[in-house]
C-alpha cells in the first residue's frame, strides 16, 4: 500500500511526535504550573511569549531557529563548542523545532487544567502537612488529569501535522528529516496523487480520532454513561 519511502517517512514522523511530546510535558507542565499561580505583572508578556506560535507563521519561526541554530547563530555555535554538530537539518533540530512549534498546545490545556483547582483543595492538603512536592504529586496531577490526556494528544497531533516548521529546519532527506506533510507535499509535485490521497486520508482518520478522542475525555460527567443523575 505505501512504499518504503513512504513507510520511513511515517517512521520518522511517528518518533518526532513521540520524543516532541514527552520533552513538551517535561518542560510544559513547570511552566504551566508556574503560569497558573504566578502573580507577577509580567504574566501576560510571558503567557503572549507561549502562545506567539498560534499566530506567527511558521516559517517565520522555522527562519529564525534556522538562524540560532546556524553555524554563526548562538545555539549552532554551542553545540558546535560542545561537539554536537549542527542541529538544522537533523533530527535533533526537527525536535527542538517542534517543541517550540507545539508549546502552546501543550501548556494551555495544562494552564487551564492547574488554575481550575479550588485553591481551599491545595490549603486542605497543606493544614495536613502535605509540603509543595506531595501537594502537586497526590493532589494536583490526579485533578488534571484531563488537562494532561488533552495536553498530550495535542502535542503529538499538531506534531504530526507540522508542515512549515519541519521543511525549514529539516529540508527533505529521505529516511532522516522527510516526514509524513512533507512526503505528501512530494508526491503533489510530483503529481503522484494516488499516493498523495492515501497518506492524506490517513492523516484524515487520524485527526477524527485525536478530535472524537478529546470530546470523549473532556465531557461533562453528567453526559458519561451511567453518571448520569
Amino acid at each position: 500500500m505505501f512504499s518504503p519511502a513512504d513507510w520511513s517517512a511515517i517512521r520518522i514522523t511517528a518518533e518526532l511526535a513521540a520524543v516532541t511530546t514527552v520533552l513538551l510535558l517535561l518542560v510544559g507542565t513547570p511552566l504551566a504550573w508556574w503560569l497558573a499561580r504566578t502573580r507577577s505583572r509580567l504574566k501576560p508578556v510571558w503567557s503572549a511569549l507561549v502562545a506567539m506560535p498560534l499566530v506567527l507563521p511558521p516559517t517565520v519561526l522555522g527562519f529564525y531557529l534556522l538562524l540560532a541554530m546556524g553555524p554563526r547563530g548562538p545555539v549552532g555555535q554551542l553545540t558546535e563548542a560542545l561537539g554536537l554538530g549542527r542541529l538544522p537539518f537533523s533530527f535533533a533540530g526537527l525536535v527542538v523545532a517542534s517543541v517550540f512549534y507545539s508549546l502552546p498546545f501543550v501548556v494551555q490545556p495544562l494552564q487551564q487544567a492547574f488554575e481550575s483547582i479550588p485553591e481551599r483543595t491545595l490549603e486542605a492538603a497543606a493544614t495536613l502537612r502535605a509540603g509543595p512536592l506531595d501537594r502537586f504529586f497526590s493532589v494536583v496531577l490526579p485533578l488534571a488529569r484531563p488537562g494532561f490526556v488533552t495536553a498530550g494528544v495535542l502535542g503529538f497531533a499538531h506534531t504530526v501535522g507540522e508542515f512549515g516548521v519541519v521543511l525549514m529546519i529539516g529540508g527533505n532527506i529521505p529516511d532522516k528529516t522527510r516526514v509524513l506533510s512533507v512526503a505528501i507535499y512530494d508526491h503533489v509535485e510530483a503529481t503522484e496523487f494516488a499516493d498523495a490521497h492515501r497518506l492524506a486520508a490517513g492523516m484524515v482518520v487520524f485527526a477524527l480520532v485525536v478530535l472524537v478522542t478529546l470530546y470523549v475525555v473532556n465531557r461533562p460527567p453528567r453526559e458519561r454513561p451511567g453518571e448520569a443523575a
